[in-house]
């Protein structure tokens, strides 16, 4: 299998420092477009240090900052954010599910790599954590195309978008992921993004390093100190 490099590397927040990091590319990402979400997103928030969350952070490999960022919550300890805004359909029900949130891009960065590289990430640390469907909100048709271009399908039948009590109430489309099919059904389709999704090795996606393991066990002492 081929490898390739990234002009960044994602890593999982394991320290506060980590999660102010993603905190600062939330900020400047959602504040560009909803000027007070500017402010309420620049400190870490409880599901953050959630033991079923994982932060990713996209590190710019020259300049040391951060330049994206995307959260992902499991349903292993609760309900998902999303489920106190729109009901999962009785299929999705008895499989373990994850949401996508805080996905962010820090202004400027035009790197279209940023975003899918941390999609991949997510996608990756599902599988390995078992996940049978990721969900994510949508704000914009723009982005409901962007996930729709990965795989991601309505969760309402009715396709018709929902107010998401933790955004703000604002209306956002709802979409499923099938993780368990993606790769049979990105191959079948022969997926433009089938060959960066699974056909390449991406060593700068750093999910599983040391630091890891460490966090699995004690990650919210170490995240709230």
């Amino acid at each position: 299998m081929p490898t390739a490099s990234l002009s960044f590397t994602v890593r999982i927040a394991h320290s506060r420092e980590d999660l102010l990091a993603a905190c600062q590319v939330r900020s400047a990402s959602y504040g560009h477009h909803v000027p007070e979400w500017g402010t309420a997103l620049m400190q870490p928030d409880a599901l953050d240090v959630s033991p079923a969350t994982a932060v990713f952070v996209c590190w710019d490999k020259q300049t040391g900052q951060p330049v994206g960022t995307a959260r992902v919550q499991i349903n292993s300890d609760g309900p998902l954010l999303i489920e106190s805004s729109v009901e999962i359909p009785e299929s999705m029900r008895s499989d373990a599910r994850a949401e996508i949130t805080r996905l962010a891009v820090a202004p400027g960065r035009c790197d279209p790599l940023i975003k899918l590289a941390l999609m991949k990430a997510s996608y990756l640390y599902c599988i390995a954590n078992q996940v049978r469907w990721m969900v994510i909100g949508a704000r914009s048709p723009a982005l409901v195309r962007q996930y729709r271009r990965l795989g991601f399908d309505n969760l309402r039948d009715d396709g018709a978008p929902v107010p998401l009590t933790y955004a703000g109430h604002i209306d956002h489309w709802v979409l499923s992921f099938d993780v368990r099919a993606a790769e049979r059904r990105w191959h079948e389709a022969n997926h433009p993004l089938y060959a960066f999704m699974v056909g390449t090795v991406h060593p700068d996606i750093r999910l599983f390093e040391p630091a890891f393991a460490a966090m699995a066990s004690g990650r919210q002492e170490a995240l709230a100190a």
